[in-house]
């Protein structure tokens, strides 16, 4: 499961960036095509944060519709799956413009 991995690199990003303070909400986003299942990494946060600054921090996960515009056709449009085809044109030259990140957007620590 590459979501435990990913998991852990989320609480380290924030330990790095709370300065030493107890950490108590952490959001990130999710895109729809990133390959990486939300309710997987909330599982593993709890197993990663224990015995951190981040134990008891609760998790925020936003997830983001992928976006994609037809190289043919110029048309923007929401993508489902890799490889769709443009709803307006059939083509199969879509260019992904959102949906694959993952990212720690906000860490919120006590005063």
């Amino acid at each position: 499961m590459h979501e435990m991995a990913l998991t852990q690199g989320i609480v380290d990003i924030c330990l790095q960036h709370s300065a030493g303070q107890r950490i108590t909400a952490v959001v990130i986003e999710i895109g729809a095509l990133s390959g990486v299942v939300p309710e997987a990494v909330e599982f593993c946060f709890a197993a990663c944060s224990s015995d951190t600054l981040a134990e008891s921090a609760r998790l925020e996960i936003r997830r983001l519709e992928a976006q994609g515009r037809c190289l043919d056709c110029s048309t923007l449009q929401p993508v489902e799956r890799l490889y769709d085809p443009c709803r307006n044109c059939g083509s199969y030259t879509l260019e992904i413009l959102s949906g694959e990140e993952m990212r720690v957007v906000e860490i919120e620590v006590d005063d």
